[in-house]
């Protein structure tokens, strides 16, 4: 629903709408933060999983005041009393057809193509959150309570980061955020060695409060940086097939993240960090802050300021070809 919203509008406005939708995802994300840790020193794992499992029902029921239209085509398929379980099968099937086709022809446009690969080369640079989640459980000894008090920093930060884009940088063309965020974000991330050398000790900062004021930092950052992905994912999504591309466009982006996650996984593992042996971890750390730079080049894969507005006039472009033919 965000995405058919957002799809024709302005950087802008389609930034407000990412920034609520996030916004309201942040929230949640407060109010149960804190409680998971504490929730599972005091009643275990199983326990807090029955109650998250639970959740999702209420999202159904908020479901039902959704007042959604359905298509003319769909409408006249489910109206129809004569209609046997075959036909309607079978016209079921000709409409996947028809979004399939609909969805690959969208996927080949350039406009949507090469943006798509940028968000993928952006995801997929080595990661070392692993290493460092045992770094802070199995060295520095932080506990599932205390876990929780940095997920609710988390939470926060990721408020405040949308907060941030959405008063301040929505109007930002999208080459120079994705640009000095990621600039930004490496220089920050290197804090990380202080906390992995015990720098922060030597300044009288505990590894409690650094680790706070670092999660802080950096979530504020990747949540400024994540949300123009989003703005741009929903401005390229045309018409007809606004949730299934949108849909596509972040399981693309997770992928990347994954990759990112293996990547960072085989440098783990050559240069010898383990659960228990952190010796290599200062460097892993700066080799995966640098390749994080590696996408910048791909920049220009994305369009300019000028072309995403003239890109987006028409977004039904894509499909001229596919309604011609089906016409004949």
């Amino acid at each position: 629903m965000a995405v058919e919203r957002a799809r024709g509008e302005s950087q802008s406005t389609s930034g407000s709408i990412q920034s609520l939708c996030w916004g309201s995802s942040a929230i949640g994300g407060i109010v149960s933060a804190y409680f998971s840790g504490s929730l599972i020193e005091t009643y275990g794992v199983r326990f807090v999983f029955a109650i998250t499992s639970l959740l999702p029902l209420l999202t159904s029921a908020v479901a039902v005041f959704v007042d959604e239209k359905p298509l003319p085509q769909v409408a006249s398929l489910t109206n129809g009393k004569q209609r046997t379980l075959f036909m309607l099968a079978r016209a079921f099937w000709d409409r996947i057809k028809d979004q399939a086709s609909y969805l690959w022809e969208t996927i080949r446009n350039p406009t949507i193509l090469l943006p798509t690969l940028f968000i993928f080369f952006w995801q997929a640079t080595p990661s070392s959150d692993t290493a460092m989640f045992f770094f802070s459980t199995n060295k520095l000894g932080f506990q599932p309570e205390f876990l929780g008090r940095v997920r609710l920093v988390t939470s926060i930060a990721s408020l405040a980061g949308v907060g941030l884009y959405n008063t301040f940088l929505k109007t930002v063309p999208l080459r120079k955020m994705f640009f000095w965020t990621t600039i930004i974000g490496c220089c920050l991330s290197l804090t990380q060695l202080m906390l992995v050398t015990g720098a922060n000790k030597q300044l009288g900062i505990s590894n409690e409060w650094f680790a706070m004021g670092d999660t802080l930092i950096l979530t504020v950052l990747a949540q400024v940086s994540f949300m123009p992905i989003l703005v741009l994912a929903a401005r390229i999504c045309p018409s007809g097939v606004e949730a299934t591309l949108f849909a596509t466009l972040m399981s693309i982006s997770n992928g990347g993240s994954v990759c990112g996650g293996l990547f960072g996984a085989l440098l783990t593992q050559l240069l010898g960090v383990t659960s228990h042996n952190f010796n290599n971890l200062a460097l892993l750390l700066i080799v995966c802050n640098v390749t994080s730079l590696i996408p910048l080049p791909l920049l220009r894969l994305l369009p300019s300021e000028g072309g995403v507005e003239s890109a987006f006039a028409e977004p039904d472009v894509c499909f001229q070809g596919q309604d011609e033919h089906k016409k004949q």
